[in-house]
């Protein structure tokens, strides 16, 4: 037997085994489909997906540029009904714990007293108390955002991504699913965070993107 005839056969059998341990969901035909966004009705109640969602935020620096972290943990619960604004409702949760600037020294201050107090206030919160319309895809969600021990009002542009059933996922991730983007502009002095009043912005950016797993009906 040749080299190049055994080369070939230990190419065969090593793509036999990919295949084979390749997951159900990963499966594709031979032409891919296009990905693009479900448009089926995201009427519903969901609870969130927390491997799927998670928040964003952006402050300036120094005055002279800006850096990014995120909180790697959401939960909660939401309702849409496209056809009744009235009963649309948010109910999110963010443990400040999971704050992550990739960097484990700026981590620690965050956390402490001066700035987000993770101790003694663990979770942020929002909860909505109305949400209007504005397209089809688009809207405006009012509510309350608890942070660091302190409630104020808070206003998110929302956008919906998608909504529709997703066969191929495994539980807990698929089924009938929705996605949002939500953002917003806060004042970190509107909620006790003063520290660094020259070297960091007083805005701060949030995006939070949420998906979400349809509740039985």
């Amino acid at each position: 037997m040749s080299i190049q005839h055994t080369s070939s056969l230990l190419g065969a059998a090593c793509m036999a085994v990919a295949l084979a341990a390749a997951p159900a969901w990963a499966a594709g035909s031979a032409a891919p489909q296009a990905y693009g966004p479900l448009h089926a009705n995201p009427a519903g109640s969901y609870q969130v997906d927390p491997d799927h969602s998670g928040v964003q935020f952006t402050i300036g620096h120094a005055g002279v540029g800006r850096f990014t972290g995120v909180f790697k943990q959401v939960t909660g619960s939401y309702t849409f009904n496209p056809g009744n604004p009235k009963q649309d409702k948010a109910d999110i949760t963010i443990p400040a714990k999971s704050l992550d600037t990739f960097m484990p020294q700026r981590d620690t201050d965050l956390l402490a007293a001066p700035f987000f107090d993770a101790t003694a206030h663990p979770d942020i919160h929002f909860v909505s108390t109305r949400y209007v319309p504005q397209g089809k895809d688009h809207g405006t969600l009012y509510g309350n955002l608890t942070l660091r021990g302190v409630t104020k009002p808070a206003v998110f542009h929302v956008r919906l991504i998608g909504a529709g059933g997703v066969a191929y996922l495994p539980k807990p991730w698929g089924g009938y699913l929705s996605g949002f983007v939500a953002t917003t502009t806060i004042n970190r002095m509107d909620f006790g965070m003063t520290a660094f009043a020259t070297g960091l912005s007083h805005e701060v950016k949030v995006r939070v993107e949420i998906e979400g797993v349809k509740a039985a009906s």
